[in-house]
């Protein structure tokens, strides 16, 4: 099945890290992919000490609106090697999962919306995996402003909308809340 959370509001990726750890918990191999995110985060630490592999990074620290074109593409580079190493270990996991349970990993990614809207992952590779994700796996993805294909061919869709947020009285994102 493919889960989507989208919209503007907060929890996006605490809701695909909560489904992760789930997932984890109940013996599931999760792969996770953070596009167009470099920063360290708490959620990330903690994942990998649970098993979870994630792939991450984009080129410097700017955000997208502030990189040069050579950074947009080296962080386009980035982004499409890791959904191939991401898809890679997936295909892996599931050829070597012998059981009969129809679940065989979750796959997250992460942000994924972002970086479609924005051209720094291979359009033709996104729509592709999201129109026939590979049998025994379970697709996740997050974002702002998904594109109508990704919102047609969810099977859980939820919006989060925020109604305020510190952010836009000048509060900083802070270390153990928003990463």
């Amino acid at each position: 099945m493919i889960h989507l959370y989208y919209g503007e509001g907060k929890g996006k990726t605490s809701a695909a890290v909560g489904l992760s750890v789930r997932a984890r918990g109940n013996g599931v191999p999760v792969v996770f992919v953070q596009f167009l995110k470099g920063r360290a985060a708490g959620e990330v630490l903690m994942m990998e000490r649970l098993g979870v592999t994630v792939f991450r990074g984009k080129a410097g620290d700017k955000f997208v609106s502030a990189m040069s074109e050579e950074e947009k593409s080296e962080t386009k580079k980035i982004s499409d090697d890791n959904l191939c190493r991401a898809l890679d270990l997936c295909l892996r996991i599931c050829e070597k999962e012998k059981s009969s349970a129809s679940l065989k990993v979750l796959l997250v990614l992460d942000e994924v919306c972002a970086a479609w809207n924005l051209s720094l992952v291979s359009l033709d590779e996104v729509e592709s995996l999201v129109r026939n994700p590979p049998d025994g796996v379970e697709l996740v993805l997050t974002g702002r402003n998904p594109p109508p294909f990704m919102l047609e061919l969810s099977d859980y869709a939820t919006e989060l909308r925020k109604e305020k947020h510190p952010f836009d009285t000048g509060v900083p994102a802070r270390k153990g809340i928003e990463f």
